[in-house]
């Protein structure tokens, strides 16, 4: 139980810095962002109760797989809110572009023999 909370509040943490730097400095917000800072502990916390290197290694490949489909998110909700589209929409739109991407690499990923 300490171990999940200990994660809560990290992963917390986290996301409190990125929005704190992001009020003074955006783009560098960005860069800590795109870091895959929740990624490398994921793997951290995954390999303490599952020191398994097979099972690893499916989780990294699947992990960068998953990351592509989340790209054109950030590009469309810009393109959206220069456009005059309300910040919700625009986030909304973005989900929704991503969660079609998800499925979409599922379905074409496993057509190609990858492991997702």
């Amino acid at each position: 139980m300490w171990s999940l909370l200990a994660k809560a509040i990290l992963a917390g943490a986290m996301i409190a810095a990125i929005s704190e730097i992001g009020r003074r400095l955006p783009a560098t917000a960005a860069i800590v962002a795109s870091l895959p800072l929740v990624s490398v502990l994921g793997m951290i916390f995954l390999w303490h109760v599952r020191p398994d290197a097979e099972n690893m290694a499916i989780h990294s490949q699947a992990t960068f797989w998953y990351v592509l489909p989340s790209l054109p998110m950030f590009l469309l909700i810009p393109a959206l809110l220069r456009n005059g589209l309300h910040f919700w929409l625009a986030l909304l739109a973005g989900c929704v572009l991503t969660v079609v991407l998800y499925l979409a690499m599922m379905h074409v990923g496993s057509r190609f023999g990858l492991r997702l």
